[in-house]
């Protein structure tokens, strides 16, 4: 898996339009509409942090977590210029250690789609529902396998901004649906000079039902999945899902 070594650099220009602010008060309102009170939240795979400050900002009681250094020194930065003091873990989502319990967990950016083998996600989703408590929420999102295969698939995007040029390739594996992405960052440094940096990884899109079998097999209960960002049922065209469970009580 990739460190974002690179990424964390340029990854807030290039995801401008994740509307964390929107995003952020989605969530709230998805749980309320569940009858779900958030209590301790976990914003897991939390990457710069921008969910996990404006999830902060509306009152919610959150830390978060990601495996990329890099990223969570931005988070850091960035909580700091709010002036909300946030807790921030440097773990793995299959190695997740916690001090205690939480009620709920936040998981968004098709940060599941980038464990590709099964016995990975179903080692998060364990490691989810050890921490939850009995009750606790779940929500996450995911890209699907039809936003791979005819979205994604063999594929090249061009971000262009005012600090960074960036070249998205993806190589689709038809038998896995695996997608094996390659970004290559141009960044203007002094005049005409760029510098090239090169992050690669790999995201697999799962079924609706391979991902209820894998959270009820980790004592999790599925609950329903939205199209993104909506409170309607996802269509055969959904590009995004936004799965909620909860831990058995």
């Amino acid at each position: 898996m990739s460190s974002y070594t690179a990424f964390a650099e340029f990854y807030d220009q290039l995801t401008i339009d994740a509307q964390y602010a929107e995003r952020a008060e989605y969530f709230c309102i998805l749980m309320e509409r569940h009858g779900h009170t958030m209590g301790l939240t976990l914003d897991l795979a939390c990457g710069t942090g921008s969910l996990t400050v404006e999830l902060a900002k509306r009152g919610v009681d959150v830390y978060g977590i990601d495996a990329s250094s890099s990223m969570l020194t931005v988070a850091q930065e960035k909580a700091a210029q709010a002036n909300i003091p946030i807790l921030f873990l440097c773990q793995r989502m299959e190695e997740l250690d916690l001090f205690g319990t939480i009620d709920t967990v936040i998981c968004t950016l098709d940060s599941i789609n980038h464990l590709t083998e099964e016995k990975d996600v179903l080692q998060t989703f364990q490691r989810i529902a050890l921490f939850l408590n009995p009750g606790g929420y779940f929500v996450f999102d995911v890209n699907t396998p039809y936003k791979h295969r005819h979205v994604l698939a063999n594929n090249t995007f061009i971000y262009d901004t005012e600090q960074v040029y960036c070249v998205w390739q993806n190589e689709l594996e038809e038998d896995t649906g695996v997608i094996a992405i390659t970004l290559d960052f141009f960044a203007q440094k002094k005049g005409q000079e760029y510098t090239r940096f090169r992050e690669t990884f790999c995201e697999r899109a799962y079924g609706i039902d391979k991902i209820q079998f894998l959270l009820e097999k980790a004592g999790m209960e599925y609950i329903t999945v939205y199209d993104d960002m909506t409170f309607v049922p996802s269509t055969a065209n959904s590009e995004r899902w936004i799965v909620v469970a909860r831990k058995m009580k």
